[in-house]
């Protein structure tokens, strides 16, 4: 019987992978995987061409490089992340190396390279070896970086600054310049310079030069034997490059540095701030990040933790004589190799949490500017407040710290205290504290605005007073849906008018102009929002950082009740809505040409793939489709159509769901029914669910072998998630057994992480489901409370507490909370055959989370078959474990749901045969 049914399971497996064995039109697992799908689509400067790559979920894709408004289009084949110069003269993508050579060749393949398309002719140049390549803005120039030889490779695994060959192509001319031993490089915003620095074998070449596009010659600006250069950064408008200056000592570390600036205009260099500057508990290093402000008056920088660089210090020192005598008794060199952490009741944060912050917190900068003009500079973060926005306003920033309340996120939120921070002094001035929100400084720097308790404020930072904006108006501005134990949450902020004479907020629908000056406030989409369940979003196409008084304004639009998309058009200093396109479809913005009016955007729906499509402006009266991807989907595959329906909670809360039916579907059939759900799903009503091998199942898939997808949402109760998913999820499988569309013995639910858990829950209060799929639950909140989520290292205490899970209570304060929300405490009531999912490496459920749950059906003779994953995190990243998951699923449901084949596994197990 055991051969019979091996044989049943390998005849099931090929049929998954080839449409042969089912009928025509079915989605299967080979078409999953050789499905296509646009990436990284952009629209070129002026507009005239888009570049995209149509890659599929397994195997070699190409680019395209395609006229707007004619049929040119020239293919890259193996083509990613392509760009068209600003010229339109030329395109460039990257060359990836063949699936199969990399499966066959692994680390002997070679690498990736770079095809450079003219866009005159369609004449493509191939270079080989490229890690990056960048277009000077003129578009005039190609800087390539290339990947080192085998020989410079094992120099690298030594010192790992070691710079790499660059390529210089003048695109008019094709003339090409070498430069060896780069270590990093910058195109000057007006097309001038490619400044570089270099970091050769032994250290003499080393410096910071620049080429002159011009003169198409380098010059030196700073060359000192074993100097370390970093940090190019030019100046935005202005021919100014600022960088560090360090040296690297025999083990390859580099020392303090110095922040230098070289004018273009005299070729000299000014040393900005010097190491010997600095306190002493402070560093100036090249582990910096350096920002120009807009009007070239400051240059931010950083300073590190002078403590973080002597850890670092110390991990340089040469190794000790190994020819030494040792001493076998000598008490501290025993010690030094002992493994041991300490874990103290006052430490700010706890061990793991240190450990998986430890890289961000080691290489922090605590923020600092030059005043350019003044000719000094203040530090403005230090370890009290360590955080400081880097910001354009010219006399103040906001700075926020969350060191007084570190200990207690461990089981509640994160909070702050913010500061006003004078950039002149460096002083600061606390204006709010143990605030859950961010708050915001206006563009010029005279107002901060933040939310607070269901209500947002303006803090005016010259007179320090603070207005409540929101509390006379007779709409909420906190979030209406917010059902975590958390503190609501507001909608955010959408702007600042220009001059800081006004901020623009949102409430769930509508879009407010509130004065700063005065007391007015403007409703500027009139309150259409919130009377047609319409909720707007403003769309910037530019990157101005603040709004004109009278500017207009494009929205978007989501119908929160039909779930349909649109563009609404509004003045930013009067009340009223104009409608630009609207209809059962989603839109979604990409880009606009830099140079033009054109916007690239995608139209999809659950049955029609997201090409992408050009608007001649912001009006969308004139748009054209220019992709073509999948128009023949219906004749190939039973897609399917997904539709709305509703029903009423067991509390009688309205409810809504998705629900997508074969194209072929018969009113007088009843069908299986496979759910997926997590929270909030029916805004997906008009998503198109691109096919891809994952932890999910496709829709399309299972719409295609006769089934019905149910995509229900969930409302939740504090105290009570898992009763609360059961009474919103039940009746909307009962109203698909009224309509007469569900077959009542052939119920399915699927849900992965928080709906694992739920769906582990629901099981428990219920047997109306015929098999159930349960990827990494948390099937015990008494031992998950105080696990850790190794991802992040935190406790998961606060995510019981405040967040996610939605208890509300600590374990000591509610224990029986955490035990009537807990399947395993009532796995004995369970009659529906699981499959539990889980990684062993999962970083946000524990693993033995399934571990208990199996364990505990097993106890009391459940049907039940647990997939450990090895060395898997909470989302399936192998190919041939995903794979092997998305097979498993439908062969379980289609086993329980549709009585198809005998799989063994599911019938008797796989015995462990030593792999």
């Amino acid at each position: 019987m055991k051969q019979a049914l091996k044989v049943t399971t390998l005849i099931l497996f090929i049929g998954f992978l080839s449409n042969s064995v089912y009928a025509q039109g079915v989605l299967t697992f080979e078409d999953v995987m050789k499905f296509e799908d646009i990436k990284t689509p952009k629209i070129s400067y002026k507009g005239s061409w888009l570049a995209y790559g149509v890659w599929p979920d397994r195997g070699d894709g190409y680019a395209l490089v395609q006229h707007a408004r004619n049929e040119t289009q020239y293919k890259i084949e193996l083509g990613s992340n392509p760009i068209v110069s600003n010229n339109e003269l030329w395109a460039a993508a990257y060359k990836k190396v063949p699936l199969a050579v990399q499966l066959k060749e692994k680390k002997k393949a070679p690498k990736q390279g770079l095809s450079l398309v003219s866009l005159q002719n369609g004449y493509q140049s191939e270079y080989e070896n490229v890690r990056r390549f960048e277009f000077s803005n003129d578009r005039n120039w190609l800087a390539m970086s290339r990947y080192q030889s085998k020989e410079i490779e094992d120099l690298k695994l030594k010192n790992k600054k070691l710079g790499a060959e660059v390529t210089l192509i003048n695109l008019k001319t094709e003339k090409e310049f070498q430069f060896p031993f780069v270590a990093s490089m910058a195109f000057d915003s007006l097309s001038n310079y490619l400044a570089y620095s270099v970091v050769d074998t032994n250290g003499k070449g080393n410096g910071v030069f620049v080429f002159d596009f011009k003169t198409e010659s380098t010059k030196d600006i700073e060359r000192v034997e074993n100097g370390f250069y970093s940090n190019l950064t030019w100046d935005y408008k202005r021919e100014k490059l600022a960088f560090t200056s360090a040296t690297l000592d025999t083990t390859f570390y580099d020392s303090d540095a110095e922040l230098k600036l070289w004018n273009a205009s005299n070729n000299k260099i000014q040393t900005l701030v010097k190491s010997a500057d600095t306190k002493q508990e402070w560093a100036l290093r090249s582990n910096n990040s350096i920002t120009f402000t807009h009007d070239g008056k400051r240059l931010y920088f950083g300073m590190m933790d002078q403590a973080m660089v002597d850890v670092d210090a110390k991990s340089h020192q040469p190794k000790k004589d190994e020819d030494a005598e040792i001493d076998i008794y000598d008490v501290e060199s025993i010690i030094k190799d002992r493994g041991m952490d300490l874990w103290h009741g006052e430490d700010p944060l706890i061990k793991t949490q240190e450990k998986v912050t430890w890289n961000r917190r080691r290489n922090h900068l605590f923020t600092s500017v030059y005043h350019l003009d003044k000719k000094k500079w203040v530090q403005l973060a230090d370890h009290e407040m360590p955080s400081v926005r880097v910001q354009q306003s010219p006399n103040v920033t906001l700075g926020n710290s969350n060191v007084p309340y570190q200990i207690e996120s461990t089981w509640d939120g994160s909070y702050n205290d913010w500061y006003v921070v004078d950039l002149n002094t460096g002083k600061r001035e606390k204006f709010l504290t143990r605030l859950g929100g961010y708050a915001q400084l206006s563009p010029e720097g005279k107002y901060a605005a933040y939310y607070d308790d269901k209500d947002w404020f303006l803090y005016d930072i010259k007179t320090k007073t603070t207005n409540n904006l929101t509390q006379n108006i007779d709409v909420p501005f906190y979030d209406e849906d917010h059902d975590f134990p958390s503190d609501v949450p507001g909608y955010g902020i959408a702007g600042w008018i220009e001059k800081d004479e006004g901020i623009l907020i949102y409430d769930k629908f509508d879009i407010w102009n509130f004065s700063t000056k005065k007391s007015s406030v403007i409703n500027i989409t009139g309150g259409e929002g919130r009377k047609e369940n319409r909720i707007f979003r403003i769309k910037r196409l530019d990157d101005k950082i603040a709004i004109g008084k009278k500017e207009k304004l494009l929205l978007t639009s989501y119908h929160d009740l039909h779930k349909n998309f649109g563009f609404y058009s509004a003045r930013a200093n009067k009340a009223g809505v104009s409608k630009l396109l609207e209809e059962d479809k989603k839109f979604t913005i990409l880009a606009k040409a830099e140079d033009s009016e054109n916007i690239l955007f995608t139209r999809q729906a659950y049955d029609e793939y997201p090409n992408l499509w050009i608007s001649d402006n912001a009006t969308f009266k004139k748009t054209r489709k220019i992709t073509q991807l999948h128009k023949d989907l219906k004749e190939k595959w039973n897609w399917g159509k997904a539709e709305l329906v509703d029903w009423l909670s067991l509390d009688g809360t309205y409810m809504q769901g998705v629900v997508i039916k074969p194209d072929n579907y018969d009113p007088n059939k009843r069908y299986p029914i496979m759910t997926y759900y997590y929270r909030f799903f029916t805004n997906r009503l008009h998503d198109f669910d691109v096919p891809t091998t994952n932890h999910r199942p496709v829709f399309a898939q299972y719409v295609s072998d006769d089934y019905v997808v149910f995509l229900p949402d969930i409302r939740f109760e504090i105290g009570r998630p898992g009763f609360a998913a059961t009474k919103s999820l039940v009746p909307g499988i009962q109203k698909l057994v009224e309509l007469g569309i569900a077959d009542k013995d052939k119920l399915g639910l699927h849900g992965h992480s928080w709906s694992g858990y739920q769906t582990a829950f629901i099981v428990t209060q219920t047997n109306i489901f015929a098999a159930a799929v349960s990827g990494a639950p948390v099937s015990n909140m008494t031992s998950a409370y105080s696990g850790i989520r190794w991802e992040s290292g935190r406790a998961r205490q606060f995510q019981y507490e405040k967040t996610q899970s939605r208890i509300g209570e600590s374990l000591i304060e509610a224990p029986e909370k955490y035990i009537e929300n807990s399947p395993v405490f009532f796995a004995d009531k369970i009659t529906t055959p699981m499959l539990i999912q889980h990684g062993d490496a999962d970083g946000a459920v524990p693993w033995e989370q399934s571990i208990e749950l199996y364990l505990a059906m097993r106890r009391y003779n459940k049907d039940v078959v647990f997939l450990q994953y090895h060395d898997e995190p909470h989302h399936l990243q192998k190919f041939s474990n995903k794979l092997d998951y998305a097979i498993r699923m439908k062969e379980y449901f289609d086993y329980y749901l549709k009585g198809i084949g005998e799989p063994e596994w599911i019938i008797s197990g796989e015995p462990y045969l030593g792999k």
